[in-house]
């Protein structure tokens, strides 16, 4: 069965930098993508970023560009998601997810199936 298993987070002071991982397992689909995205309180999820396996290609949300960068590992089967310039807004649960390359590309967060338990990323201004 598919695992996505986060961590990393903590709590880091505003301009400071967090290194999120992801350990991904048990994926038998072989055009996948992995992708961030996080949940601040009271606010509804928003996506982060995503890398598609294979290619390595990424894309990233607008309010990340430049501060974020989404890596993977594929001897240790992870997506690494470095954080830098961090802000008092990044403030979130940041949660991983897998699936098809398709459903990310088109935006289709809602029906990826396979989330992580999410790990909390608390800036202090």
């Amino acid at each position: 069965q598919v695992q996505l298993v986060e961590s990393g987070g903590g709590l880091v002071q505003a301009g400071g930098s967090l290194r999120l991982s992801c350990a991904v397992s048990g994926v038998i689909f072989s055009n996948y993508a992995v992708g961030w995205f996080r949940q601040a309180p009271g606010k509804e999820r928003e996506y982060v970023s995503r890398i598609i396996w294979t290619s390595g290609s990424t894309n990233y949300a607008d309010f990340v560009k430049g501060r974020f960068i989404i890596s993977r590992d594929n001897a240790k089967n992870t997506v690494s998601l470095q954080m830098n310039s961090l802000k008092p807004e990044d403030t979130a649960v940041y949660y991983c997810a897998v699936d098809l390359v398709v459903k990310f590309v088109t935006g289709n967060f809602n029906e990826l199936h396979y989330w992580g338990q999410g790990t909390q990323v608390t800036v202090s201004s």
